[in-house]
């Protein structure tokens, strides 16, 4: 496989030389574009995984569900069932280990294919404990073993026609948002999810996170917002959000902005990089 084939061939020959396979759908732009992807190549030898919890946006099952009646894709809806187990609610670091190990574990017993995620290249230089759960259930990732990185995820999905869906913002789920060691809760996690649709209504952010800290509730926006927004647009907004939170049961939350940082909810993440 050469580096100067294009990114559909290279995919391609991936898929080829696989069993047939099922696709673990989380309802983001990488899973979604090697989900058509796949089935347009080979609709006899794919089938589709979406799971669905609290940490799942509805958007993501919405976009799983449009894609799935529009591709005719044979897709399988299953909970997961990561919040019955203690590991993954009291928030460790490697809280993505335990979110996969559940996924995985569900898909495993449904079919006898080939799981496969929609990991790309770059997904490799993070600290991603996900990987080692996939490790676990013999998970492949195609985009990784075809050398394509997100760039080139985006440009597939543009091939596809998926239109704006090739520009959808990365949203890893929302339990991602609490800060590491915070106990998930489902009702916390709707708060956040609420939280970024209206800031997002607001104020158009390319990127917009809600973090759940010791400290209270950080607003995290892409540069450009953040350096845009007044005093009083940042007053009224903690306000709103105050309320927000406040009327799911959690009340007397703090609410500041910062500038976008990937990964900011995990404290300890350098220190799990070493001692993985």
């Amino acid at each position: 496989m050469g580096a100067n084939e294009p990114f559909a061939v290279r995919l391609a020959t991936v898929l080829d030389a696989m069993p047939p396979i099922a696709v673990a759908v989380s309802g983001g732009i990488d899973s979604l574009t090697l989900a058509v992807f796949a089935h347009r190549h080979n609709p006899a030898g794919v089938t589709m995984f979406h799971a669905v919890s609290p940490a799942v946006p509805e958007e993501a099952t919405v976009r799983t569900h449009m894609l799935a009646d529009q591709e005719c894709w044979n897709l399988t809806v299953l909970d997961a069932g990561e919040f019955l187990k203690g590991e993954y609610v009291a928030n460790p670091v490697n809280r993505c280990f335990f979110c996969k190990t559940s996924l995985y574990g569900a898909i495993r017993p449904a079919t006898t294919m080939q799981i496969v995620s929609g990991t790309n290249l770059d997904d490799l230089g993070e600290y991603r404990p996900g990987l080692e759960a996939a490790k676990q259930y013999d998970v492949r990732h195609p985009f990784v073993e075809a050398g394509i990185d997100k760039a080139g995820v985006r440009a597939l999905a543009r091939e596809l026609g998926l239109g704006a869906l090739a520009e959808l913002p990365s949203s890893p789920c929302l339990s991602s948002r609490i800060e590491t060691g915070i106990a998930i809760d489902p009702v916390m996690l709707a708060a956040v999810h609420a939280t970024e649709k209206l800031v997002a209504a607001r104020l158009q952010p390319t990127t917009v996170r809600c973090r759940v800290r010791a400290g209270g509730v950080v607003i995290e926006l892409d540069g450009d917002t953040h350096a845009r927004l007044d005093a009083d647009t940042r007053a009224a907004l903690a306000a709103d959000v105050q309320m927000l939170f406040a009327g799911k049961g959690l009340a007397d939350r703090v609410v500041s902005f910062d500038p976008y940082r990937v990964g900011s909810a995990f404290l300890h993440a350098k220190m799990a990089v070493k001692a993985l």
